[in-house]
C-alpha cells in the first residue's frame, strides 16, 4: 500500500479511486466485446461520492429497494434497475418515478401491479420475471438463492407462460463470488428449462456474483456465456455485479486500544467486526490485513476482536513481526463492498469515517459520523 495513512481518523474506509477505475476498465471491456449492459448492484456498494467516475463506464445501476433506487436516480443519472422479492404497495408509484426496468418475484406480483406500470406514460418502463432455474454451486446456504424453499425467483413447476404478456425480460441469480465456469453451467440448464420463453424475449439479466475483476477469472468463458444467447435468442443482456465493481479497492484503517491476555494474546481495535465488517461473521471468512500473517507465521500471534459486548466479535487469528502496542494502525483489505452497506451502530459504536484516495487530491475525507446519526436512527 502506498498510501500515507497516519493523518486518517480511525477507524475509516478507505477506497483508492486507482484500483477502482482498473476494475471498471475490466468491466467495460466485457460491454465492448459483447455488447452486453453491465450495471453496479448497490447493495453490494452504494458510495455515491464515487458515482461520476463509476458512470463513465457502466451503464447504470440496480436497486432492491425504493432507497437505492432513488440514489442511483438521483446520483448516476443513468439507467435504474430494481428487483425486491415483493414490492410494498405504498411505496411502488415512487419506485416507477425512479426505474426503467422492474423485475417481479413472483407473477402474482406482476398481475398486482402491471396496470399501474402500464399507466406511466411519461417513460417506457421495461418489466421481468425472475426465474429459479433451482441449479447453483453456493456452499454457503444463506448466500443460495436456488436452495430448497427458497423465496427467490419462479421455478418452472410454477412458470404460467399464459401470464406473459407485457412481459419483456427474465432474470435469474444464482451466483456468489464465482468464476465463469460455473456461470456456463448454469446457463446450460437455464436454456433447457426456459429456453422456449427466452425466444420470446428483449432481454435477458444474469444477475450477479461474477467474479469478473479477479485475476483468476476466466473473462474468455463470460464472453462465451453472453454470446451463446445474444446468438440463440436475439436478446440484450444485462450483468449486474456489486462486488466485483468494488473488488479489492478499499481498506479499513483500524487502531490497536489495548491489549490483553487470556491464553493468548488478545488486540482488541477500534473496529469490529459485528458493526463495521457483518460478512467476517456472515460468511464467515478472515480479511486479510496488510503486512501480517496465518497464526504462528511471525514472532507474534494475536486474536484480533472488536470493541463491543458481543463475546463472539472476533476478526480472527493474526501473527505480526513485532509486538502490537495501543495506538498501532492496521489495514484490513477488500473492505469497499459489503461493508458501508451492511454495518450498523450495535453498541452505540460509531461508524467509520469514509474516504477516497485519488493521485491528483490525494486523500479526501468524504464523511464522518457522529451522535446525531445514531440518535436519529431511534426513536
Amino acid at each position: 500500500m502506498d498510501i500515507d495513512i497516519t493523518e486518517l481518523p480511525t477507524p475509516c474506509y478507505l477506497v483508492d479511486e486507482r484500483l477502482f477505475l482498473k476494475n471498471l476498465e475490466i468491466l467495460n471491456s466485457i460491454q465492448q466485446r459483447t455488447g452486453c449492459k453491465v450495471l453496479l448492484a448497490l447493495k453490494g456498494f452504494s458510495m455515491y461520492s464515487i458515482f461520476p467516475l463509476v458512470s463513465k463506464y457502466l451503464k447504470g445501476v440496480t436497486a432492491s429497494s425504493l432507497f437505492e433506487a432513488r440514489l442511483g436516480y438521483e446520483e448516476m443519472g443513468k439507467e435504474v434497475h430494481i428487483y425486491a422479492p415483493a414490492y410494498i404497495e405504498e411505496e411502488f408509484d415512487k419506485i416507477l418515478n425512479y426505474c426503467d426496468h422492474i423485475t417481479f418475484n413472483s407473477f402474482d406480483q406482476w398481475n398486482r401491479f402491471k396496470e399501474k406500470v402500464k399507466s406511466i406514460k411519461s417513460k417506457t418502463i421495461s418489466c421481468g420475471i425472475r426465474i429459479n432455474p433451482e441449479y447453483s454451486e453456493i456452499a454457503t446456504p444463506i448466500y443460495d438463492p436456488c436452495y430448497q424453499y427458497s423465496r427467490l425467483g419462479v421455478t418452472l413447476a410454477n412458470f404460467r407462460p399464459e401470464e406473459l404478456e407485457g412481459v419483456e425480460g427474465l432474470h435469474f441469480h444464482t451466483m456468489c463470488e464465482q468464476n465463469s465456469d460455473t456461470l456456463e453451467r448454469t446457463i446450460r440448464v437455464v436454456d433447457q428449462k426456459f429456453g422456449e420463453y427466452i425466444k420470446k424475449m428483449k432481454w435477458l439479466n444474469f444477475g450477479g456474483g461474477h467474479h469478473i475483476t479477479r485475476p483468476d477469472y476466466d473473462i474468455e468463458t463470460l464472453v462465451r456465456s453472453i454470446k451463446y444467447f445474444q446468438d440463440k435468442y436475439g436478446v440484450d443482456i444485462y450483468l449486474e455485479p456489486g462486488e466485483a465493481v468494488a473488488l479489492d479497492t478499499g481498506y479499513l484503517v483500524a487502531k490497536v486500544l489495548d491489549i490483553v491476555d487470556n491464553a493468548m494474546k488478545i488486540a482488541i481495535l477500534d473496529t469490529s467486526a459485528a458493526c463495521h465488517m457483518p460478512d467476517v461473521l456472515e460468511m464467515p471468512y478472515r480479511p486479510n490485513i496488510i503486512e501480517s500473517g496465518k497464526a504462528g507465521e511471525y514472532a507474534h500471534t494475536y486474536r484480533l476482536g472488536g470493541l463491543t459486548c458481543l463475546a463472539g466479535d472476533i476478526i480472527g487469528d493474526y501473527s505480526f513481526r513485532e509486538p502490537l502496542k495501543p495506538g498501532d494502525r492496521l489495514v484490513f483489505c477488500d473492505m469497499a463492498h459489503y461493508t458501508m452497506v451492511k454495518n450498523n451502530m450495535f453498541n452505540g459504536v460509531n461508524l467509520p469515517s469514509i474516504a477516497l484516495f485519488n493521485e491528483e487530491e490525494g486523500i479526501k475525507v468524504i464523511r464522518q459520523f457522529g451522535y446525531e446519526d445514531f440518535k436519529t436512527r431511534l426513536s
